[in-house]
C-alpha cells in the first residue's frame, strides 16, 4: 500500500457504522473486517474523494506520527481487499 497514489473502497465492500467504529463486508470474497477506531472509518469514507491516502488521513485530522498507525490499519485493509488502488 503506498500512501502517495490513490485508493477507494472496494465496489463490492458495504460499511455499516457502529459505536466501536464500522463493520466492513466484502460480498465478493465473504470477509468481515472491524474498523475498531472511528477516525479509521473517516479516512476509509474519504478515499474515493483525496487524491492519497495522505490527503485522506489529513481529511480526517490524522498528520504527522500518528499516520503510521493509520497506514498500517490501511495496508491490512488493502491486503485484504476491502480498499483497493484506483486505476487512471
Amino acid at each position: 500500500m503506498t500512501p502517495d497514489s490513490a485508493w477507494r473502497l472496494h465496489p463490492q465492500v458495504s460499511v455499516r457504522p457502529e459505536p466501536f467504529g464500522a463493520l466492513l463486508y466484502h460480498f465478493g470474497t465473504r470477509k468481515l473486517s472491524f474498523l475498531k477506531d472511528r477516525t479509521l472509518l473517516d479516512i476509509v469514507r474519504g478515499l474515493d474523494a483525496a487524491p492519497d491516502v495522505r490527503a485522506a488521513c489529513a481529511s480526517a485530522g490524522v498528520d504527522g506520527p500518528r499516520m503510521d498507525r493509520y497506514l498500517q490499519a490501511l495496508g491490512t485493509l488493502a491486503a485484504s481487499q476491502m480498499i483497493e488502488e484506483k486505476t487512471a
